[in-house]
């Protein structure tokens, strides 16, 4: 814990801003591995921000996708924490703009403590860390570094040779030294330079998490990547109010390079230190980092979900949404099971899972983006049968929630109610359908579908037409900032 005499508290900004496509099927760009509830009942998201609920800290902040912006925000009303921001990207433009944002951000916001000194946090989202006390020492004991005019990494001891992460080379320091000076960075090594590494007693694992001051930070960009500060700092100057979110102002965001904290400052500051962190932690990057990180039963398995297993050893075994899935007479393979996907893979080969996601790619194929269940900010909506010309989806409304006043151009819509109370505006019309009543919805036709009770409404929409896209939407009104088409 931070000594009662300290009495600098740290701003933490939680970077929510990568897809986890290595974790296909399961992690994709419209519902990346943040959001998911990979090693605890609680997503990886709430777990990042659940460790930062301490004193020595003010509220988090959290920095993400537009296109994720309610999702965030409900996990984080789900946490019981009350005192959050979530600041909208328009575009994904990596870490160095994050971290710029962070510090413009924190200057803005109104303290006693001159900005100048306050000490800014940055962590992933998405990161197993065992032990969380560990944490909240190891950023402790960075403090004195970063007020000194450091930019304070935290590395974590190599277990294994893993040539996916970055290493951090620091300079001969005492044992018990919580400051080490940050010879260099070198970012996936090959097996043998890893391994290389390991048998030195110099070498961290690059966690991905930074504390520094804002006047450390400024002076570090406007040396090494004066045009990111720069975008960076008209789009805070030019950012809205957008409900509780903070919107970044958009044409000067998309303006920013695209580039990575570690590559636009990191490999060109001097002023770079190690504070050691001394847990287990993993970046969960891909299949076998899960495998690795989860709690194993007595053969070596990690399942979760539906799973069933016989003969079976030293796997990973996945299923979501329903699915059951059984594993015979296999050792080291990785099985995930998800409604519209399946991967089974042997360990050693769950690299080559990118050339099958370029080939999606290619493909245009939607399974690579989008689950079949998509999170919406009145609840979510998942296809469940599909053919030429029409779609089937069930939706789930959230007590109070309503979809927007709209219509479509190019499609009707049947909707039956199989549970709850349905409130239903169709043109001139106001009225209620229960369960097992229907209503139709013809093309054009004005329509905003409202669930008033205190349960969730579920609704199977049929829809038919020429063309079924999301993007035939026009709304007149919106509780979620959405007008338009």
């Amino acid at each position: 814990m931070v000594p009662p005499e300290m009495s600098l508290k740290i701003d933490p900004f939680i970077l929510s801003g990568g897809a986890g496509t290595r974790l296909w099927p399961l992690s994709r760009h419209s519902f990346p591995k943040q959001f998911h509830s990979l090693n605890d009942e609680l997503s990886l998201l709430q777990q990042t921000a659940m460790r930062l609920e301490n004193a020595d800290f003010h509220s988090p902040k959290i920095i993400c996708n537009q296109q994720h912006r309610f999702l965030a925000a409900e996990q984080m009303q789900q946490t019981g924490l009350t005192d959050y921001q979530v600041i909208l990207e328009p575009v994904g433009r990596n870490t160095a703009a994050a971290a710029a944002i962070a510090a413009l951000h924190t200057a803005s916001s109104t303290n006693d403590q001159p900005h100048q000194e306050k000490l800014i946090l940055l962590l992933p989202a998405d990161h197993y860390i065992e032990k969380s006390d560990k944490l909240l020492e190891a950023i402790v004991n960075g403090v004195d570094a970063a007020m000194a005019g450091s930019i304070v990494t935290f590395g974590v001891k190599p277990a294994t040779p893993e040539p996916g992460y970055g290493y951090i080379e620091t300079r001969a320091e005492p044992d018990n030294a919580t400051s080490l000076k940050v010879k260099r960075f070198v970012e996936k090594p090959d097996t043998n330079t890893a391994e290389d590494f390991i048998s030195q007693n110099n070498y961290y694992w690059n966690a991905g998490i930074f504390l520094f001051t804002f006047s450390t930070i400024k002076k570090a960009f406007n040396e090494h990547a004066p045009e990111i500060w720069q975008c960076c700092e008209a789009a805070i100057n030019a950012a809205e109010k957008d409900l509780d979110f903070l919107r970044l102002g958009e044409s000067a965001f998309s303006a920013c390079p695209d580039i990575s904290f570690d590559y636009a400052i990191l490999e060109k500051a001097k002023n770079i230190t190690c504070t050691p962190l001394e847990t287990a932690w993993s970046d969960l990057g891909k299949w076998t980092s899960l495998w690795q990180a989860g709690e194993k039963d007595q053969l070596g398995n990690v399942i979760k979900g539906d799973v069933t297993i016989s003969k079976t050893k030293n796997s990973l075994a996945h299923a979501t949404d329903g699915n059951s899935l059984s594993l015979i007479g296999l050792s080291n393979v990785i099985a995930v099971a998800t409604s519209d996907a399946v991967l089974v893979a042997a360990k050693d080969s769950i690299d080559d899972l990118k050339q099958i996601l370029t080939a999606f790619e290619k493909q245009g194929r939607s399974v690579l983006h989008e689950h079949k269940r998509v999170f919406r900010p009145w609840g979510a909506s998942e296809i469940i049968g599909e053919g030429q010309h029409y779609q089937v989806k069930r939706l789930l409304v959230n007590p109070g929630a309503s979809l927007s006043l709209q219509k479509h151009h190019k499609r009707a819509e049947h909707w039956v109610v199989v549970k709850g109370t349905a409130t239903v505006q169709r043109g001139s019309e106001n009225f209620t359908l229960h369960e097992n009543q229907s209503t139709y919805i013809p093309i054009g036709e004005l329509h905003r579908l409202e669930n008033q009770q205190q349960s969730v409404l579920e609704i199977i929409e049929v829809q038919s037409g020429v063309y079924l896209g999301e993007d035939d939407i026009e709304r007149l009104e919106d509780n979620y900032g959405r007008l338009g088409k």
